[in-house]
């Protein structure tokens, strides 16, 4: 014989909508602060519908645009301009010998200069040109304000690197030519400017000389 508690008993369905909607809020009721547990309730619920459908949608738009090869296409070619053009890519040579012991292949440095770039704007514009709009499922059609989301996710990376280039021309002082050989001239520190090489051109075993008052010698020695 069960014994009477004063609690009255729900007879709860085994799953489907009467568990969510019917049951828990009636249980809910029983609880103090009812209405304060209610709204968490439905709360909850809302932001489990969001994450299952719309989180799915807007993590597809995420992954097609900010994501996808045009995007880092158009990152990569960026860094090819910056690095071969801007910094330059003898330059960037001397600072690889100088690490690893000697002067990489001369291949390298038309990479970085001239076909890298060229190919990653190739496809990028090949992309760009034969652009098809996203379809999720192989269904749903993406309206007009998710594309626009989706073109915003992506220019949210690929405009960095232009728009930070434009400000700095902004405010720096001069002529244009003025402006872009300032920003463009490296600015070493002491962290730089505390090893030289002796020899230009570095193969095999290298001696490093510092140039601070030091005078101590360091000697990188090759590992390939």
């Amino acid at each position: 014989r069960a014994r009477d508690t004063g609690v009255e008993t729900l007879p709860l369905p085994p799953s489907g909508p009467g568990l969510a909607f019917i049951a828990y809020p009636r249980a809910v009721t029983l609880m103090p602060v009812a209405p304060l547990w209610a709204a968490l309730f439905f709360f909850m619920l809302l932001l489990l519908g969001l994450d299952s459908q719309g989180g799915m949608y807007v993590f597809q738009l995420f992954d097609y645009y900010s994501a996808s090869g045009t995007t880092l296409l158009w990152q990569a070619f960026w860094e090819c301009v910056v690095v071969a053009w801007v910094y330059g890519a003898d330059r960037f040579m001397d600072d690889v010998a100088c690490m690893i012991g000697y002067r990489p292949c001369p291949w390298m440095k038309w990479c970085w200069s001239f076909f890298t770039p060229l190919v990653c704007m190739g496809i990028f514009i090949f992309n760009v040109v034969y652009y098809k709009p996203l379809v999720y499922n192989n269904t749903y059609v993406y309206p007009w304000w998710g594309e626009a989301m989706g073109w915003g996710f992506a220019l949210s990376s690929m405009l960095c690197v232009p728009l930070h280039l434009l400000g700095c021309l902004l405010r720096a002082k001069g002529t244009v030519a003025e402006r872009w050989q300032h920003l463009t001239q490296p600015i070493w520190g002491l962290h730089h400017l505390e090893y030289r090489a002796q020899d230009s051109d570095v193969r095999g075993l290298t001696t490093l000389t510092p140039v601070s008052e030091s005078s101590k010698v360091v000697v990188v020695e090759s590992v390939m």
